[in-house]
């Protein structure tokens, strides 16, 4: 069927919008060879964008720069502000933008040593002093990256073993102090957002992003699309029982997975083995610290030892979805790089007939706060560009 008027110029704002947000300020002669729209319905729309203050004039282009014709539509960057936080064991990390993603402030802060309350606290004053560094009067939207499951039904953080309890009051805090929409999402699934549109999965549909920090997680995207599971657990990779650890692990922990061979303390221990000493840093955890140490002083026996130990992890949900691609994720394996990346992948090739390409991770610790805005800024858009009713 014909789409109805209104549906038809709902479609055509949203495709301009797209292309300004996409390349920046465009002409309308430009966003009507863009849409291969005619100029009268690009001519309505312009009008219509700027009366609901989505677009306005933000300069002119070509060589004479005058007249109807020059003048460059733009989206209105501060029809609405931003916030996305790295909610960490240890600590979080704020950034506010702008609707367009512009960094207007950011801070970090460490959360260890705290009570609950005094955690949340702490925690819920950042955000308000970046808010006003940010010079920020009012948050439409917020999203949320963290540990732990999230709720596919009610999008909220679940009470999860050995996760701070803090967490999931400060989630609530947020939720019944601002008038801003919060959205929450599983770190590692962020991650993979962010590896995916700007990091080492940008031409993967298909893929997992293995996560390795402190802890242990995969993400898992499927033909474009992120992969929650029916409890919102899918890729709880540390609870994967492996050979080697000496036991299973069980509902309320995973001492016994893979979370044992290749958490950041497992790395340490593996690497103190070989010789090489790594402690936890305030910029990253010992595993990567171990990593960066064997690759800059030629230890080839611990890396080797290692991707034997990744290897296992990536068989696993190789042999189950058959990816294509696994990305070395978080913090350490934006440390160990290509180098990393290729020993996996040889060790990978000798356990399953299934091809698998092994990529370093792009982005690093980096990619969960990335990941919470991308997502809280499509959220917003989505929300600001719907037509009105």
């Amino acid at each position: 069927m014909p789409a109805s008027p209104s549906t038809a110029r709902a479609i055509n704002d949203r495709l301009a919008l797209r292309f300004l947000q996409d390349q920046g300020p465009l002409t309308a002669g430009q966003l009507k060879s863009l849409t291969g729209l005619s100029r009268p319905t690009v001519a309505d729309l312009v009008e219509r964008l700027q009366g609901s203050g989505l677009i306005q004039v933000v300069g002119e282009a070509g060589a004479e720069r005058r007249g109807p014709n020059a003048r460059l539509y733009g989206i209105v960057a501060d029809r609405a502000h931003l916030a996305a936080l790295d909610v960490r064991t240890t600590s979080v990390s704020v950034v506010v933008t702008d609707l367009l993603g512009a960094t207007l402030a950011e801070a970090s802060l460490p959360m260890a040593g705290h009570s609950d309350g005094a955690a949340v606290e702490r925690a819920v004053a950042l955000l308000e002093r970046t808010v006003a560094e940010a010079g920020v009067r009012r948050l439409h939207s917020v999203g949320i990256g963290a540990p732990g499951l999230i709720d596919p039904a009610t999008g909220e953080l679940r009470d999860s073993t050995g996760l701070p309890a803090w967490h999931r009051r400060f989630v609530t805090v947020l939720q019944e102090r601002l008038s801003a929409t919060v959205l929450v999402e599983n770190e590692t699934n962020l991650a993979a957002v962010a590896e995916q549109r700007e990091g080492a999965a940008h031409d993967r549909d298909t893929f997992v992003l293995l996560w390795l920090g402190h802890g242990v997680g995969a993400a898992v995207v499927l033909d474009g699309r992120l992969r929650r599971g029916a409890s919102g657990g899918a890729g709880e990779i540390g609870f994967l029982p492996v050979p080697g650890t000496g036991g299973l692990p069980s509902a309320t922990g995973c001492d016994g997975g893979f979370h044992a061979l290749a958490g950041s303390a497992a790395i340490r221990s593996l690497a103190a083995g070989y010789g090489i000493e790594a402690a936890d840093r305030s910029e990253e955890p010992a595993g990567a610290v171990a990593v960066r140490t064997a690759l800059a002083t030629g230890a080839d026996g611990f890396l080797d030892a290692l991707a034997d130990r990744l290897a296992l992890g990536a068989a696993a949900v190789s042999a189950v979805l058959d990816p294509g691609c696994v990305v070395l994720g978080g913090e350490t394996g934006h440390a160990g790089g290509p180098g990393l990346a290729a020993r996996v992948e040889t060790r990978l090739a000798a356990l399953s007939p299934l091809r698998t390409e092994v990529r370093a991770g792009a982005l690093g610790g980096a990619a969960v706060l990335r990941g919470a805005l991308l997502t809280v800024r499509d959220a917003a858009q989505d929300a600001l560009f719907a037509p009105a009713r």
